[in-house]
């Protein structure tokens, strides 16, 4: 005979597993919005609690006036240099379009000016002829601002839904600064896990979101400011949309900023703009190269325990699966896989070393 209790419990339990599926299909439309508000509340806690400790009690205002310094502080610069960027990135395709930038054109003029072993590498790599430079350049880095263009035109005509987004992701941004004290434990409680393998995910969980974020989005964003002045003082053009994409890179890490201002230094000084080239490598090297070994630590540490490897596959892994959230969804579930399979292997390791302790 069936043991009812059994039954009871595997019913509620596909009725959960239906319910949290169901769930998520309704919120899916806002996922990005939600997905973003958890971050922004992980990140901002210690912030909130600050206000707290300022105004005690008053918990409704302190969400509020944390919420307040998100906007002013992270979501208004955002916009702004978003959409400084997008401009940048449509005067740089309409010169490629006129004629007046010439990719292939700057790429024969570094190959000319190359030793001839390296001229002979490319000539044989196929890349030593001037149409097929231009268009291969021209063509990679066409279709990249025509993508940047697409997704602005693309927001632009569902501005409603962006905006509604944007609204909902604030709201809930605020309750779950104000609540997030008890969200967080009730969260773990109802995890089907044993309490101390729950804490280890969660805390996990936590450390990875911060160091992502603080760690790496901010020092990223501060590589793209420096090459951002360093390319706007050699005369570099639209030297905001290179530094936008150099603190993009800088999340990648053992390449990071330096696959955009290598080429630029290797291009100013095989056309004979010395200084220039030189300014361009001192501050690569020396001042943007130097600021993640600076910032990261004073920020986060280096306790995440990733290697640089996994971050930087499951980072491009992340952007290809779910967009610019991949930045924090890809790290984060390597982490979280990491961490869960330590666990495990710790808790075999613990029953085989019980089995063969002598009695």
């Amino acid at each position: 005979m069936i043991d009812r209790r059994r039954l009871e419990t595997g019913g509620f339990i596909v009725f959960l597993v239906a319910i949290t599926v169901a769930l998520c299909i309704v919120v899916s439309t806002f996922a990005v919005a939600l997905l973003w508000s958890g971050l922004a509340a992980i990140l901002f806690q210690s912030l909130y609690q600050w206000l707290l400790k300022r105004w005690p009690g008053r918990r409704n205002l302190a969400a509020a006036m944390t919420l307040l310094i998100i906007f002013v502080a992270v979501i208004v610069p955002t916009l702004i240099i978003g959409s400084l960027m997008i401009d940048q990135s449509a005067s740089v395709y309409a010169k490629l379009q006129s004629g007046q930038i010439n990719f292939g054109a700057y790429f024969q003029q570094i190959h000319d000016a190359l030793p001839r072993r390296i001229q002979g590498a490319l000539d044989k790599a196929g890349l030593n002829s001037f149409e097929q430079a231009q268009s291969r350049v021209s063509t990679i880095l066409g279709n990249s601002v025509r993508s940047i263009a697409g997704q602005a035109l693309s927001i632009g005509r569902n501005a409603a839904a962006f905006v509604l987004s944007f609204g909902i992701g604030l709201y809930v941004t605020f309750f779950l600064l104000r609540d997030g004290d008890k969200v967080g434990p009730a969260i773990r409680r109802a995890l089907p896990l044993e309490h101390s393998v729950a804490k280890t995910l969660v805390d996990k969980f936590v450390a990875v979101v911060r160091a992502t974020i603080k760690g790496s989005v901010i020092v990223g964003l501060a590589q793209g400011a420096l090459g951002a002045v360093t390319f706007w003082i050699v005369g570099v053009p639209a030297a905001l949309l290179w530094g936008l994409l150099m603190a993009l890179t800088s999340l990648l890490p053992a390449l990071g900023p330096a696959l955009v201002w290598v080429p630029v230094a290797v291009y100013l000084l095989a056309t004979g703009a010395i200084w220039q080239g030189v300014v361009v490598v001192v501050s690569g090297v020396v001042v943007i190269g130097l600021a993640d070994n600076i910032l990261r630590p004073i920020l986060v540490g280096r306790d995440t325990g990733i290697p640089d490897y996994i971050v930087l596959v499951s980072t491009l892994g992340g952007i290809e699966a779910v967009g610019i959230s991949g930045i924090v969804v890809g790290p984060l579930v390597a982490a979280l896989f990491l961490t869960a399979w330590q666990i495990l292997t710790e808790q075999r390791h613990a029953q085989v070393t019980d089995r063969v302790r002598p009695e």
